[in-house]
């Protein structure tokens, strides 16, 4: 046979073998999609649920939530890279194993942004600056002239150094001149009560974490860390409108599918995701939750974990945070 005529007969077989597999995608899914959380208990396992639960009703499969904490989050987020990339093993990123932990930590065991591919964002928790209602200051701006005035003698919580509570109080000191001393602790409910009687009376933290005592009048928030006021808290002004500008900080959550896995499937779950998020019952219930409600193209969430790697990373090394590990 002629070389001419082999080629419309290996066209034919690369032609079939292809098809199971576009098959399988136009048909995803046939079976319950397994998400990996790298935390336990905590306000960000609470959303993703909401979402999932949403995702569930309108993408025909259950969403069975992994919860495998530990290191950070990096130890849930590299189990979620060595899955097969079939879309039916996807990994819920944050802000700590997708970009500040490639700073803190010598050797992840992955790549953020080689080793999954990008679905969406789909909620922000902003950070709230709170004090005790022990401290004799009522703004922000009174906070930072008390604080410059007590060099290290103001403490601040959070659960763990490199939690994204301890590194929005970092960059805090770096945008305002000030110096403060961070207080780690193994668990929010631990810091809760040391907030309350002012021996720790400064917070960078989710609003979950401090509702509690802001309801009952034992903590007050000065500002929220980001570009608009929270749909929870609306009397509470953004730093900039409070006098410190430049200073937004969050806990982003998002949605990746190990690298490899196939664009419609992506696109599907992209699809699915911004669906959720734009339902008015979702994005009540996620407010509920201290969150804000967002998404991205999977492009978006790209250049996003990318801008906030570099972001951290020079926080980090301006503040001389040892590595981990």
């Amino acid at each position: 046979m002629q070389p001419s005529r082999l080629l419309p007969v290996a066209a034919a077989v690369v032609a079939l073998l292809g098809a199971p597999a576009m098959a399988s995608e136009q048909a995803y899914p046939t079976r319950p999609i397994q998400v990996i959380v790298p935390f336990a208990g905590s306000a960000s396992d609470g959303v993703m649920r909401i979402l999932l639960d949403r995702m569930a009703k309108s993408i025909g499969q259950p969403f069975i939530v992994d919860n495998r904490p530990g290191a950070g989050g990096n130890i849930g987020t590299n189990a979620g890279t060595k899955a097969p990339p079939d879309g039916y093993t996807l990994v819920m990123g944050s802000t700590g194993p997708m970009a500040a932990n490639r700073t803190l930590y010598h050797d992840l065991g992955y790549d953020p942004e080689k080793d999954l591919e990008p679905i969406s964002l789909f909620a922000h928790f902003p950070i709230l600056i709170v004090v005790s209602s022990k401290l004799p200051v009522k703004s922000l701006t009174e906070f930072v002239d008390y604080a410059k005035g007590r060099p290290k003698q103001l403490n601040y919580g959070s659960v763990g150094i490199g939690s994204s509570q301890h590194l929005a109080g970092v960059y805090f000191e770096q945008v305002a001149g000030l110096e403060l001393t961070h207080v780690p602790y193994r668990n929010i409910a631990q810091y809760v009560p040391d907030l309350i009687a002012g021996s720790v009376p400064l917070g960078f933290q989710w609003l979950p974490n401090v509702s509690a005592p802001l309801q009952g009048g034992e903590a007050r928030a000065l500002a929220v860390a980001a570009s608009k006021r929270m749909t929870a808290l609306p009397d509470v002004a953004t730093a900039a409108e409070a006098g410190i500008n430049n200073y937004e900080a969050s806990g982003w959550l998002a949605l990746l599918a190990p690298h490899g896995t196939p664009k419609p499937i992506i696109a599907r779950l992209n699809q699915e995701l911004v669906a959720a998020v734009k339902d008015p019952q979702v994005a009540h219930k996620i407010v509920e939750q201290g969150a804000e409600g967002t998404s991205t193209t999977p492009q978006g969430l790209a250049k996003f974990i990318a801008s906030e790697s570099m972001k951290w990373r020079d926080i980090i090394t301006k503040a001389g945070i040892p590595p981990i590990q």
